[in-house]
């Protein structure tokens, strides 16, 4: 038994144990547990029988050098070629272990991504055991967001329900690893990284190594074809340095080697946001056209991934109050990200001379917010600047003289617009 559960552990029971419709689809950024909440979930509400997990994503076991005679071929299937016709003979295995159970079986596929032709062969198997009304739950993993989508979106559309997994937030890690708000901040959400905190050299070594390179080259590059990798990793890495900064595209063409032109990064830009490492917010504006035409402002989505890149310690990134005012910023945006409901949508507004560091929609509900990691009991003006321009508007100030920070990362979607 694992010691932390996170919610959707929760949420994959409460699904599992409903009467068989979709399928199931765990997916979001990698290192943030999606293999060990379904396992959790899967553990606390089946018994071992009822249930068979399958990662894509482990060596092919060799085959015996005496292997016996077995009735079942398909009991073979773990030593052959992983392809379409080895998924069809797995999954023709849990068809006869849901029919001959009492409560079915869950068939889990972690890393279905790399299986070439994925979603075309569950969606045939799939319709057919709905038309034959199989009790066979599918719970499909992986860790490229784009590549699962596309194969979603394009081949198994209406099919399938979405269980987000996020970034770890503030409570989590202090739930599950005593971490503090200020070590929050600076070592960022990755639960596999938490052993090694003691050793910054260690730890940054391991984020960047373990978790920032796969995610780059394994992943993105995994997802659609991408003509210049050194351009994307450059990218990254502005984003990293400029995190909670506007930063237009022309002016990244300026600052980047052979970069190409401004819809290049764009598209770069996005890869970056759908694998959870960069997110470029746009300008909250009443027009649509206006706010595509906008500079973004970058957020990384994990505030490890600018802490990592800054060659700061601990120590020297909490004594420059510049750099730490981005962090804490940063850490507000990665949470109004991670954290938001698919019909929350983020922005940032700027009106010269005046800025408002989010903007927070949700349907007809607007909120503005400015953080603050200094001193100051002023409101800032760029909230009231806002307001006369969107009189219907709620307004609210992290930070200094307003809700604290720790407060604010502990809360969830459907109070940011309670709180203000």
């Amino acid at each position: 038994m694992y010691p932390y559960q996170r919610q959707h552990v929760h949420t994959l029971i409460d699904r599992l144990a409903e009467p068989i419709q979709r399928l199931l689809v765990v997916t979001g950024p990698r290192q943030t547990g999606k293999t060990t909440i379904v396992k959790q979930a899967l553990e606390l509400s089946r018994p071992e029988h009822a249930y068979r997990y399958v990662a894509l994503d482990e060596p092919v076991p060799p085959e015996p050098a005496a292997a016996p005679i077995l009735d079942d071929t398909a009991s073979r299937i773990d030593h052959e070629k992983r392809d379409a016709k080895w998924l069809t003979s797995l999954w023709e295995r849990a068809r006869r272990a849901a029919d001959s159970s009492d409560i079915g079986l869950v068939l889990v596929l972690d890393e279905i991504q790399k299986l070439d032709g994925w979603s075309e062969v569950v969606k045939g198997l799939w319709d057919a055991d709905r038309a034959a009304g199989r009790r066979l739950h599918v719970v499909l993993l992986g860790s490229a967001p784009l590549l699962m989508q596309q194969g979603l979106t394009e081949t198994l559309a209406g099919r399938f329900e979405l269980v987000r997994v996020t970034h770890w937030s503030f409570p989590e890690m202090y739930q599950a690893f005593g971490l503090d708000l200020s070590r929050y901040l600076y070592f960022g959400g990755y639960p596999g990284s938490m052993g090694l905190v003691k050793n910054e050299p260690r730890w940054r070594a391991y984020v960047l190594d373990s978790l920032i390179e796969p995610n780059i080259y394994r992943d993105i590059l995994m997802m659609t074809r991408v003509d210049k990798p050194a351009l994307l990793r450059q990218l990254f890495e502005l984003g990293c340095a400029f995190s909670g900064q506007i930063l237009s595209l022309n002016k990244m063409v300026g600052q980047l080697q052979n970069a190409g032109n401004e819809t290049t990064l764009a598209h770069y830009l996005d890869l970056l946001t759908k694998a959870g490492l960069l997110a470029g917010l746009q300008k909250f504006a009443g027009r649509e056209h206006r706010r595509r035409a906008s500079p973004p402002k970058l957020v990384v989505l994990n505030t490890a991934l600018m802490t990592t890149h800054a060659g700061y310690t601990f120590e020297q990134a909490s004594a420059d109050r510049t750099f730490w005012g981005r962090l804490v910023e940063s850490a507000v945006g990665a949470h109004f990200y991670n954290a938001g409901s698919p019909d929350v949508r983020l922005y940032y507004w700027r009106k010269s001379p005046y800025e408002v560091d989010y903007v927070v929609e949700k349907g007809r509900r607007i909120v503005a917010i400015e953080v603050k990691s200094g001193p100051g009991n002023e409101k800032p003006r760029g909230l009231e600047a806002f307001q006369r321009e969107f009189k219907s508007c709620h307004t609210l100030v992290i930070g200094q003289n307003g809700m604290p920070l720790d407060t604010f990362l502990s809360s969830v979607p459907d109070d940011w617009f309670d709180l203000s």
